[in-house]
């Protein structure tokens, strides 16, 4: 990625929720924290919206212009094509993840603390981000073989930063599980779901849901009573 964050991430944790039931804020949010133009960034809010609601093959170049209230021609001051748009798209999502998945990890704390705390924080970005997080699971099949490797590169990051902690539980006696690997697959997949089913308003709030998970991670890794 050529646009560096424009800030740490802050130490209270994830961003607030959007207003109403209205997803672009969130996703303003997420983009914002990059250097991008305002125009970019309107149109990379537009296409994320677009291909989640479409998905990718299905919205065209001036679909995007209009949900960005550009002209067609002017979008391609700002990407030269489609597909390098979902790029980075599924670029500035996943950096942040692995951004907000980092600084979670390596919180003071015993592996159980951390490990909740990850659980925790990324479910909740995820529940009011899951527009633009749907669009990097379900999309990014779509990208150049260059593109898709580096994507996947950033996946496997975001991975091996909760392999890690639970790792270091079972290195330290805190948690008892036979297969470290397994359990990440498990843990992350309670997080990325979120991302196909939640909508604004559901019953459960960001916060329980993300609760909710925090418990079910520890469970997987076999927390040992204290």
């Amino acid at each position: 990625m050529t646009n560096n964050a424009a800030e740490q991430t802050p130490a209270a944790g994830p961003p607030g929720p959007p207003a109403g039931d209205d997803t672009a804020a969130a996703l303003g949010r997420l983009f914002g924290r990059y250097q991008f133009p305002a125009g970019s960034r309107r149109i990379l809010l537009a296409a994320a919206t677009a291909f989640a609601e479409r998905g990718f093959h299905a919205t065209t170049t001036r679909d995007i212009a209009a949900r960005a209230q550009l002209s067609h021609a002017a979008m391609y001051v700002y990407f030269r094509s489609k597909e390098e748009l979902l790029h980075q798209i599924a670029t500035s999502t996943l950096d942040f993840t692995i951004e907000v998945a980092a600084t979670e990890a390596g919180r003071p704390g015993s592996p159980a603390d951390r490990l909740e705390a990850l659980t925790r924080v990324l479910t909740i970005w995820l529940t009011y981000n899951s527009q633009v997080a749907h669009v990097v699971l379900y999309q990014t099949g779509a990208l150049s073989p260059a593109h898709l490797a580096d994507i996947e590169g950033k996946q496997r990051e975001v991975a091996r930063i909760v392999r890690q902690v639970i790792t270091d539980g079972v290195g330290s006696g805190d948690f008892d599980v036979p297969d470290p690997g397994a359990a990440t697959v498990a843990i992350l997949s309670l997080c990325l779901d979120v991302a196909r089913w939640y909508y604004p308003g559901y019953r459960r709030t960001p916060q329980q849901v993300g609760d909710f998970n925090a418990a079910s991670a520890l469970r997987i890794a076999g927390v040992r009573p204290a």
